[in-house]
């Protein structure tokens, strides 16, 4: 046996545990959902065996739904260029950074992540409360005479899923433009140009796969958030991954739930396919 083939022998090894853990805890759970999508709901009955699409369709023709799903894409749109444009100076400050407390700022960055979505939910609830910090402040500066209403609101919606994915963005920006040489940067204001069009002549292309990691991941997490904005949206402010579970569990309506789930997850992978390949289709024409 050759090197070659051995090689090939070993890789295939390694990888098959991952591949039969990944099929058997993803790939089987997801086609018995989408077999159960295909079935008919019958009240009393749970669900009925069918194969029909009377699911997907009454989704598609109620107005209700689909606007579910388009503030749903809005807000994670809305999120993901908020993550970008905030976390790319916080990105490439950490990046560049030479001090000594590099690593607790890192911290920093990654702490938040130790606390549940739920948890930081519940902060933002009561600094966004009609007697929450916010509106508190506000009232002692004298800038405003009665409390905003911000709970409940698609803007505390986005600012609480912000603050979720932020991190991620910023970690996968940093790890990218640390491997990015200082001296391109210094030969760009060498050669005149001012900071604006380094950035974006220079850095920017050079960290575009970290730009595009990031996006991806925080529109995916954006798409699927379940618990801000249910506890800063309200029961009346509905999203996809809240319709899903309303579904499941308070409705008891199976076959529709797994359709709405599978209309969720088909819409992010196609988005984010589209959004990679335009942001790739860019970078190539840069």
């Amino acid at each position: 046996m050759s090197l070659g083939t051995q090689g090939h022998g070993t890789a295939a090894g390694l990888v098959t545990p991952a591949t039969i853990f990944v099929v058997l805890t993803l790939l089987v759970p997801l086609a018995l959902l989408f077999r159960y999508s295909l079935n008919a709901f019958v009240p009393g009955q749970f669900m009925v065996d069918a194969l029909t699409l009377e699911n997907y369709v009454k989704f598609f023709t109620d107005p209700f739904y689909t606007a579910v799903l388009w503030r749903t894409f809005r807000i994670a749109l809305l999120v993901t260029v908020i993550c970008l444009f905030v976390g790319f100076p916080l990105a490439y400050v950490l990046a560049r950074t030479r001090s000594r407390y590099k690593n607790l700022l890192l911290i920093g960055v990654v702490l938040p992540l130790f606390v549940g979505n739920a948890v930081r939910a519940a902060g933002w609830m009561v600094a966004f409360g009609a007697k929450g910090v916010v509106n508190a402040s506000l009232m002692g500066l004298g800038v405003i005479a009665t409390p905003l209403d911000i709970m409940f609101t698609e803007t505390a919606v986005i600012i609480g899923i912000t603050a979720v994915n932020l991190p991620f963005m910023v970690l996968s920006l940093q790890s990218v433009i640390e491997g990015i040489d200082r001296s391109v940067e210094e030969a760009a204001f060498n050669l005149g140009a001012p900071p604006w069009r380094m950035i974006g002549r220079v850095l920017v292309p050079l960290a575009a796969p970290g730009i595009v990691a990031g996006c991806i991941l925080t529109f995916i997490l954006g798409m699927n958030a379940y618990a801000t904005p249910v506890l800063i949206g309200g029961p009346r402010f509905q999203t996809m991954g809240p319709l899903v579970y309303g579904q499941f569990v308070e409705q008891n309506n199976w076959p529709f739930g797994g359709a709405i789930a599978f209309i969720l997850m088909t819409a992010t992978l196609l988005l984010t396919m589209a959004s990679s390949l335009l942001l790739r289709r860019r970078r190539v024409a840069d």
